[in-house]
């Protein structure tokens, strides 16, 4: 929507002139948030700063649940969890590694790359914050409240 065609012409979300027209957004507005739109309120995605609490505050075991992978993650200070599949990503219209990997999008824009952003990744053996992520595949949302 906002890269009118090719991933060096960004109309939106742009820091960098070689990438587009600079405006230096770096966390998406209400409007272009996947959960705000789908959920609306006060719901929206969660910001690579969450997503990195989420990581280094809770425990993370690999499981499975109704015959879907994922991690149950716990918190560390109150025991509360959630669970989130391992939904796996699409690339253009073809969905890869479903049931191994999950990839959950912050509404933060990685600051290096106007092509990206930032989100959370695992696997049975890894949770990571990644940043360099290409913002045209599919990747899960795990919508917050405020």
């Amino acid at each position: 929507k906002w890269c009118n065609g090719s991933s060096n012409s960004h109309t939106k979300y742009c820091l960098d002139s070689s990438w587009g027209t600079v405006d230096n957004k770096t966390v998406l507005e209400a409007t272009d948030d996947a959960a705000t739109a789908n959920w609306g309120g006060s719901w929206r995605m969660p910001t690579d700063a969450e997503l990195t609490e989420l990581i280094t505050k809770c425990t993370w075991t690999w499981t499975t649940e109704n015959g879907v992978n994922g991690h149950k993650v716990t918190s560390k200070s109150n025991g509360n969890s959630i669970f989130l599949p391992a939904a796996g990503i699409r690339r253009y219209s073809s969905l890869y590694d479903a049931g191994g990997d999950g990839s959950y999008w912050s509404s933060s824009l990685d600051r290096g790359n106007s092509s990206s952003a930032y989100e959370l990744d695992f696997n049975s053996s890894n949770v990571r914050r990644a940043f360099d992520c290409d913002r045209s595949h599919g990747r899960s949302v795990r919508p917050v409240c405020q």
